[in-house]
């Protein structure tokens, strides 16, 4: 049996090639992961994390065929005040609780800045769900536009 012994020679220059070649493919893998995996949510522009459109948003009540409104200002992150309009002397005579029953809802949708968990009084419970749906559609009304907004914003991108 004979053995035929084979003998590789490597030269320097050859290893150096195939070394660079392999950091530059491990570097374009990770530059590729890198550049595709997800992002972070979190670390998007304060125009994203905005709750509202700045503004005033009215919710109309009709009572007895006369329209009440409900005034909801909002910055971009919270609710900053809720008011009555348009009401006439008239219908704080008939409706003698609807003032101070939205003061009452208004002081805690101000601090806790949320329409969850709100305590009324059971002689006024009524009154104040009328106006809390009513402070519901203004805020949505807000949040509404600021959808509609980011939708027109990315059309024109």
């Amino acid at each position: 049996m004979s053995s035929k012994t084979k003998i590789v020679v490597l030269r320097m220059k050859e290893l150096i090639y195939t070394g660079i070649f392999v950091a530059l493919g491990i570097l374009l893998i990770l530059l590729l992961v890198y550049m595709f995996s997800p992002k972070d949510e979190t670390s998007g522009t304060a125009e994203a994390s905005a709750l509202y459109v700045p503004g005033v948003y009215t919710s109309s009540i009709m009572l007895n065929g006369a329209a009440v409104d409900v005034a909801v200002t909002v910055s971009e992150n919270e609710i900053e005040s809720i008011q009555l309009v348009n009401v006439s002397e008239a219908m704080e005579t008939m409706y003698p609780l609807m003032e101070p029953a939205l003061e009452d809802l208004a002081e805690q949708i101000c601090s806790t800045q949320s329409l969850e968990n709100l305590t009324y009084s059971s002689e006024n419970q009524y009154t104040s769900q009328v106006l809390l749906d009513a402070v519901s559609r203004a805020l949505d009304k807000a949040a509404a536009e600021e959808s509609t907004q980011n939708a027109a914003e990315t059309e024109t991108e």
